[in-house]
């Protein structure tokens, strides 16, 4: 517990107040970062336990990252933004949820789990864009934990990101409120959603309501914000028939233009009953998105194991687009955002 508390007041020194807050009365606020909208005391951390009320003012984190990495952008998965692109990604500390397989749980559990520690690095919005350039970034990403209870702190720094032409992207659960989609619609560009399950019960268990997630799906694309959908695919708890039909039927009807992405399990953090997502699953999932009306499914996380669903297929003509393996461009067709074969245009960001 010393441990959690010198992290804490670590990173109380590193906030400013927020603006995705109101004011209430006895010097409560109610936070509309994420879907639970917390109603926070005086004194008291919201679920995510980094946005907390001090004095009847809303602080949040700011000036700081729990992790810095620079990857291609086809890792974050987005299969249709700048192909073979490198991104240089943060992520702070804390999440809305709890996920038992939660890859990055060293970030996202911080303050929660005291097994779950990592050192911040303190550094300016400048300091940052200076080394997403020096390293040839064509795209800045908010990650590793969720960056919607962080969308203060990324808006500063993708507000300077944009103004040196760079990318801006958020790769998160998708637990959004009107309030927070509105705030980051001038600055986020791309934004992949994780949707976790088809069913409350799941959602539940990681501590979501469903319908946010589908609320939020479906307003980042009536914005116009480049959508990517991935669903880690869980033997026994999100993998039947029934559940990936549902997953596919609803993103069909926001668009069917929409990536799916159907990505394996392995066995991670307090997750470690299932075997890893045979390939055979991933396969049967993307197949499933095809049959269901999706123009652009892939199978993730295995390279090399999954055919023809790793690549970009024209739906004009059926002709190979973009081939990968695993997070590799291998070829890229592309010509003006289209198929070099048909003409056909493929939905995405190209540049």
């Amino acid at each position: 517990m010393a441990e959690e508390r010198t992290l804490k007041e670590l990173l109380a020194g590193n906030t400013r107040e927020g603006l995705l807050y109101e004011p209430m009365p006895d010097d409560w606020v109610r936070c509309y970062a994420c879907g639970h909208r917390c109603k926070i005391g005086p004194g008291k951390d919201g679920i995510c336990r980094v946005r907390f009320n001090r004095g009847g003012k809303l602080f949040v984190p700011w000036g700081y990252a729990a992790g810095v990495a620079l990857d291609p952008v086809e890792k974050k998965p987005f299969f249709h933004a700048y192909p073979g692109s490198q991104a240089l990604s943060f992520g702070m500390l804390g999440c809305d949820y709890h996920c038992p397989y939660c890859q990055n749980w060293v970030t996202s559990q911080a303050l929660r789990d005291p097994e779950a520690i990592s050192p911040p690095q303190f550094f300016t919005p400048e300091q940052f864009i200076d080394t997403a350039l020096r390293s040839k970034a064509r795209i800045v990403t908010s990650t590793y934990n969720e960056p919607l209870i962080t969308s203060e702190w990324a808006v500063e720094i993708f507000k300077l990101a944009k103004s040196v032409g760079l990318v801006t992207s958020y790769v998160s659960n998708g637990n959004g409120t009107p309030e927070v989609l509105e705030y980051i619609k001038p600055w986020v560009d791309l934004y992949k959603v994780d949707l976790k399950g088809f069913r409350q019960k799941e959602y539940q268990q990681l501590g979501g309501v469903l319908q946010n997630v589908l609320d939020t799906i479906k307003t980042l694309h009536g914005m116009g914000t480049w959508v990517e959908i991935v669903t880690l695919t869980i033997p026994g708890f999100n993998d039947s028939n029934e559940e990936l039909t549902d997953i596919a039927n609803f993103i069909k009807s926001v668009s069917p233009d929409i990536p799916w992405h159907v990505t394996a399990f392995h066995q991670d953090y307090k997750m470690t009953d299932p075997d890893p997502t045979p390939v055979k699953t991933l396969i049967r999932a993307a197949e499933i998105g095809y049959r269901s009306g999706l123009r652009y499914v892939y199978a993730g996380n295995r390279p090399g194991e999954v055919g023809k669903y790793e690549n970009t297929f024209c739906r004009g003509c059926g002709a190979t687009v973009i081939e990968r393996n695993g997070f590799h461009v291998v070829n890229n067709k592309l010509q003006q955002g289209g198929c070099f074969k048909c003409g056909t245009k493929i939905p995405g960001r190209w540049g």
